[in-house]
This record gives structure tokens, sequence and C-alpha cells, in this order.
């Protein structure tokens, strides 16, 4: 075989494996999430101890700084805590894991496996989903004890819009970790959770901040997440809108373009 026809073959070579059949895709996906489970196993109670003391702080502290705190204010409060979770968990813990799997090389690993990419992203972003499923209800747990709330559960709207929110978050905080070099991502994410924490109007009310920053908040994830979970934890006082629906698909569908292209890009 001669140079030319060598090189005209590896050229023509593609640099994205096609898509498996259905059964295929099935089990490959079901085998990733099972071995991205394993990964994190050990870390899970150490997670599950972080959004504990995460929410304890938020539901308990601002309660501090709040100390006549009346019954409609403890209920906003409470039904905000969990979304600051489930943000904290998608924009920080999410990529923060993934750039330690690159900087490891767990993350090239997988990557050079044979292996359609988007089911390396669907297992990651499934398994981080079932891993922040349980800050709901440690979040609620705490403000049931601290302030004896009661709650008007919408259980499809609290499913899904923690579930949305959750992926969102994963998906935003995974094309952070795979587009930015991981110092560079770790430090982003430093400065989102802070963001999240006390310039986001979850915990209080969006007439608190000035009018340009609501505009600003019409626009980014973290207010339409949280009026979805609210929605869910109490139908009776709070409701959402389509409009938050998509913003926050919008978002997700972002997030999943720039991650996939990503580990297509650098495979």
């Amino acid at each position: 075989m001669s140079d030319e026809t060598l090189t005209g073959t590896v050229r023509s070579r593609p640099t994205t494996l096609p898509a498996p059949s259905a059964a295929g895709a099935l089990t490959t996906y079901v085998t990733l999430v099972r071995w991205t489970l394993s990964q994190i196993g050990a870390m899970l109670p150490l997670i599950i101890v972080v959004q504990a003391l995460l929410a304890a702080g938020i539901i308990v502290g601002f309660g501090f700084l709040i100390p006549d705190m009346d019954a409609a204010t403890a209920l906003f409060l409470s039904t905000g805590a969990p979304t600051v979770l489930l943000l904290t968990l998608g924009l920080v813990m999410v990529p923060q894991g993934v750039a330690r799997a690159r900087t490891d090389g767990t993350f090239h690993y997988m990557r050079s496996m044979p292996v359609w990419r988007p089911l390396l992203l669907a297992a990651d972003l499934t398994v981080w989903v079932i891993v922040a499923l349980p800050s709901v209800a440690v979040a609620v747990l705490v403000a049931l004890w601290r302030y004896d709330i009661s709650l008007s559960l919408d259980w499809p709207v609290l499913l899904s819009g923690t579930v949305l929110v959750t992926l969102t978050a994963a998906a935003v905080g995974y094309a952070i970790a795979v587009t930015l070099p991981p110092l560079l991502a770790q430090l982003v994410t430093q400065v989102l959770v802070f963001f999240v924490l006390l310039f986001s109007p979850i915990t209080f009310p969006l007439e608190q901040l000035p009018q340009w920053f609501q505009a600003v908040h019409d626009v980014l994830p973290a207010r339409p997440g949280a009026d979805l979970v609210r929605a869910g934890l109490a139908s009776d006082a709070f409701a959402a809108s389509g409009r938050d629906l998509l913003v926050l698909a919008i978002w997700c569908v972002g997030g999943l373009a720039i991650s996939l292209r990503a580990l297509v890009r650098r495979g």
C-alpha cells in the first residue's frame, strides 16, 4: 500500500464514533452509569453531609441575620434553599469533579474508550441528578425542624422542576469544566457559588434588587429555577410560569450543546 493511499485512509477516518443501535446504546449507558456511580460511591456520604451543612447554614444562618422573621419570610427562605443546593451542586461540584478527572487522567481515559460521546455525557449527568435529589429532602427537613412551616406539595411540579434545575446546573457546570482549563474552571466555580448565595433572588425577593439587576436575572437560570422548585414545595403560596421553563430549557440545551461539542472536538 502506497504512502498516498495510507495517508488518504487515515485522513478519511471519521473523527467521531457512529451512533450505536438502541439496544447497544442502552447497555452502554447503563454500564457507564454503574461505573460512574462506583467511582463516586465513596464520596456520596460526604456529599450528603455537605448538603446538610449547607442547608443548615442557609436556613438557620439566615434566620440569625433576620431575628424577627415572620412566617411568610421563613417560607420563602425555606423553599428557596433547595434551589441553592441544587445550583451549588451543579455549578460547583460537577465542574470541580470533571476538572479533577481531567487532571488525574480519568476523564481522558474514558474518552479514549470506543464509546459514543453523548453517552458519556448522559451517564455523568444522570449520576449527578441522582446525587442531587437528596438535597431537596435535606433542605425541607431542616426547614421543617427550624421554622415549623406548612408546605403544600405539588409533586409533578416539584419532581420535574427539581430534575430540570439539576440537569440545567449540571450541564452548565459540565460545559465550564470541559471548555476551560482545570484550574480556571475551579476558580470560576468559586465565583459562581458566591453569586448564587449572595446575589441571586433565591432566598430573598426579586424586588430587593435594583431594576437593572432584576432584568439580568430574568435571563439567568437561578430565579426561574427557584420559582419552579418553590411552586412545587408551596403551591398554595407560589406559582411558576411557562417563561421559567423556557429560560431553564434554553440554558440546559446550551450547556449540553457546548459540552458535546467540546467532547467531540477534543477526542
